[in-house]
């Protein structure tokens, strides 16, 4: 049973019946969750105009998960059967003792994938360590190939440095190599079409992602959308027949297409415009160590009070199991609810 001190600010409070940790976890809606997205700072060596403002303010270190919390957490989540991990930011590159982290987790007995988000500017001197250490690939975010326009979108930002690191993490395998791309009206809509020809002769997926309104910067987010569909129209006119793979499944989060004779793929993640909240597997842990139960909604579970308080790995392994079975059915955009507590890069993506 939970001591009372150890609870407080729980989302959930009805009474803990001892069970042994199941091999499985799932939400009140029969959703298998098994893949947890660890945000692991909130700073970034970028200021991206969609993701957070030019002076944004961080959170102290000390209010941040320590290392060896973060790996007590992680071990919990292995033994309710998570198997799947995404490191994410903020910037995950600037967060210290990163390849640890990832030795850590490749050592969890369940761990079965480990990638990593990242903007690429770090990467070409971190690739490699990061191989070793187990991590199995990464996301790298492109907004345009266009120096200017880049230097417009990330403000602070130089492409040549994120194109080094593309190269270096192919070379050292971690692949398949995905790009990212989130599309902003009046900054990169015009983009889509050289960057989905980058499949043509490379075997990566370009995933083009509609722009989602949280915080601060919603009202900017929320007239910057670019739809998926235009973005389909744009590359289409350009470049040819966009022919869907995988019957049309989704993988992950993108449902993917391919154009003609193209050695990779184009998918597309439509939170927006085409919600894919019924095959949603996922919570976010975030640095300051709160389980986030949906990207796009604000209730959150405080884990890092209960484990400065003396929780043990048991007490932490009911909250968690507890909290995921409320996991809400999904985000509530269409009725105007907008996340407001956090930016993206407090949550990670």
């Amino acid at each position: 049973m939970f001591r009372e001190s150890v609870l407080a600010g729980a989302l959930v409070s009805e009474e803990v019946v001892a069970t042994s940790a199941p091999a499985k976890t799932f939400d009140a809606y029969g959703r298998h969750i098994h893949y947890l997205r660890v945000s692991l700072t909130d700073r970034c060596n970028l200021r991206c105009v969609y993701c957070m403002p030019e002076q944004m303010v961080f959170r102290p270190s000390e209010e941040l998960l320590t290392n060896e919390e973060l790996v007590r957490v992680l071990r919990v989540m292995s033994r309710l059967g998570f198997d799947k991990y995404r490191l994410t930011g903020g910037e995950p590159t600037v967060r210290p003792g990163l390849v640890d982290i990832v030795r850590e987790i490749a050592a969890l007995p369940n761990t079965r994938d480990i990638a990593m988000t990242t903007n690429g500017v770090k990467l070409a001197r971190l690739a490699a360590p990061l191989k070793a250490a187990g991590l199995k690939r990464v996301n790298i975010s492109i907004d345009s190939l266009d120096p200017v326009k880049f230097r417009r979108i990330t403000r602070w930002g130089d492409v040549r440095d994120v194109l080094d690191g593309i190269a270096a993490a192919e070379a050292v395998g971690l692949t398949p190599i995905k790009l990212n791309a989130v599309v902003i009206r009046g900054f990169n809509e015009e983009d889509v079409v050289s960057l989905a020809a980058l499949t043509l002769d490379k075997p990566w997926q370009f995933r083009f992602i509609e722009v989602m309104p949280f915080a601060d910067v919603a009202e900017f987010q929320m007239a910057s959308i670019v739809t998926t569909q235009e973005m389909m129209a744009r590359i289409q006119a350009a470049l040819g027949t966009l022919s869907v793979e995988n019957e049309g499944k989704l993988d992950g989060e993108a449902r993917v297409y391919r154009l003609p004779g193209a050695k990779g793929t184009v998918g597309f993640i439509s939170p927006v415009t085409a919600p894919f909240c019924a095959s949603c597997n996922r919570v976010r842990l975030t640095a300051d160590g709160t389980l986030r139960l949906c990207l796009l909604k604000d209730g959150e579970v405080d884990l890092k009070t209960p484990l400065r308080r003396g929780a043990t790995e048991d007490d932490l392994e009911e909250l968690i199991r507890r909290a995921i079975w409320h996991k809400p059915w999904g985000h509530d955009l269409a009725d105007g609810v907008i996340p407001m507590n956090r930016v993206m890069s407090e949550i990670g993506g």
